[in-house]
């Protein structure tokens, strides 16, 4: 893994199709998700979605929106803001493919125990919400993960993302 990931935004929203909202840390509630964000309250886009899959809340590699929107640029499509991505944390110093790894392992932010339950695989969500195209494939492999709050507690803005490396014997 990167050298030292670390939360570099925290972003919530209220209800399905709000803009994100920025802020600098964030009670994280052990089954449920962040508090005050859409999936935490099950009024979120996709809560009803059968069948059910873990929402407590998704994380993005700063570096996978980069990569993003480098590709987009390169088209002459409008880019995406870490907030338009509609993702709740933004991760500093790791690459998308070290974020993706963390499908199936407990990790910490912070030091509240997590774990990455499935790939976030891009949708059309953002781009229509932001009236932006191209949103599925720019982030196609780097839409990040999503993941369960295996405890409660508060992370906030510098907080670490550690995780126990896998040793071959």
């Amino acid at each position: 893994m990167t050298i030292n990931p670390q939360i570099q935004a925290i972003y919530i929203a209220p209800s399905a199709g709000v803009l994100m909202q920025a802020i600098n840390e964030a009670k994280l509630i052990s089954g449920q998700g962040i508090q005050g964000d859409r999936y935490a309250q099950g009024t979120g886009a996709f809560s009803q979605n059968q069948p059910v899959k873990i929402r407590h809340m998704s994380l993005i590699a700063q570096a996978g929106i980069a990569i993003a929107n480098e590709w987009l640029e390169s088209g002459e499509e409008p880019q995406f803001s870490d907030s338009e991505t509609r993702r709740n944390i933004v991760l500093s110093n790791i690459s998308p493919d070290e974020l993706n790894q963390l499908v199936g392992k407990t990790f910490y932010l912070g030091n509240i125990a997590c774990r990455g339950t499935e790939l976030c695989a891009p949708c059309q969500r953002p781009a229509q919400l932001m009236n932006k195209p191209s949103f599925m494939d720019a982030f196609e492999g780097r839409g990040g993960l999503r993941a369960e709050i295996l405890q409660s507690g508060m992370i906030k803005i510098g907080d670490a993302l550690t995780y126990m490396q896998e040793t071959s014997l």
